[in-house]
């Protein structure tokens, strides 16, 4: 059986990444409105090539993209930490 979670890192290997961490944080938000609707609240931490030389917004949307059709029936918050491997290794990026 295909989870969510798994559901959503397959969706993003599309963008190639050296590493992704995705937590699902939904326990915490029981009882909210999202929460209610049966949307997961979720974190990502991503690094990949691909957002080398985009802003923070251009990551998020390529990330978005990805996932569109899953907000907000399914995913209802996703909070996006988007690097480039450079930044990855710098304990200030």
């Amino acid at each position: 059986m295909t989870t969510l979670i798994d559901e959503i890192r397959s969706r993003l290997t599309e963008l190639d990444p050296l590493a992704l961490t995705l937590e699902d944080e939904s326990a915490r938000h029981a009882g909210h409105a999202g929460a209610a609707g049966g949307g997961g609240h979720f974190r990502l931490h991503i690094v990949s090539h691909q957002f080398s030389g985009k802003s923070r917004i251009a990551r998020h949307r390529a990330v978005y993209a990805r996932l569109a059709d899953m907000i907000p029936a399914r995913i209802h918050a996703l909070a996006i930490d988007a690097r480039t491997p450079d930044e990855s290794a710098s304990p200030h990026a």
